[in-house]
């Protein structure tokens, strides 16, 4: 039986993830002022200075390895994590205290951008803790995954070399809001199942909300 082997391969692509980052920091900036911190640059500018030295460090390719690198990759996950919890929680108490905007488009809106900003942050944490990293998994350091993904189960249906990049864990991430559990990859450490169970309570809470909230404005 052909089994999955955590083998060194060059690093990965810088494009997708940085691509998805900057998207996620377009939505922050798109939410409402209600939903942020003030000044309402001042976040979304301490992301764009860590993404700028982390291009600068990798421009090209996920190689380099060190411990500023790793504080400020991880850095910027934080200060993303913490403007979308306080947007979705925000978000949450506005609508249970009737103070949510009255406007369907915006309330609407306001959701798909906590939403989408759930989605990448939690894309980037699977990505950046998985076996230490993309860096790490280049040169196969830590090779007991912390997700299950079909090409390691069924090895023999992937091609040859095969070994997950971003968009694998923006698809796990995505398919995880959206369907509250995991799909086709399973986690398989704890902290990976803890952050999937995290990820699907703010999608299944924000989505129920607003849904609920918008509807009972049109009728």
């Amino acid at each position: 039986m052909t089994t999955w082997t955590a083998d060194p391969h060059p690093g990965e692509n810088r494009l997708a993830a940085s691509a998805a980052v900057a998207v996620m920091i377009a939505a922050q900036v798109a939410l409402s002022e209600e939903l942020t911190f003030q000044p309402w640059w001042l976040l979304p500018g301490v992301e764009c200075v860590l993404l700028v030295a982390l291009f600068a460090a990798n421009p090209t390719r996920f190689t380099r390895e060190s411990k500023m690198i790793r504080t400020a990759s991880l850095g910027l996950i934080g200060v993303a994590s913490l403007i979308t919890a306080w947007a979705a929680g925000r978000l949450v108490w506005m609508i249970a205290t009737g103070h949510a905007p009255a406007d369907p488009p915006v309330l609407l809106l306001n959701g798909a951008g906590v939403w989408v900003t759930n989605v990448v942050v939690f894309a980037l944490w699977f990505w950046e803790l998985d076996r230490g990293g993309p860096a790490a998994r280049s040169k196969a350091r830590c090779p007991d995954p912390d997700f299950l993904f079909p090409q390691m189960a069924t090895p023999n249906v992937a091609r040859k070399g095969w070994h997950p990049q971003f968009l694998d864990y923006l698809y796990v991430s995505f398919t995880n809001a959206a369907a509250f559990s995991p799909t086709d990859t399973m986690p398989l450490s704890r902290w990976a199942k803890f952050l999937m169970m995290g990820q699907s309570a703010v999608s299944l809470i924000t989505a129920a909300l607003v849904v609920a909230r918008a509807v009972n404005i049109l009728r």
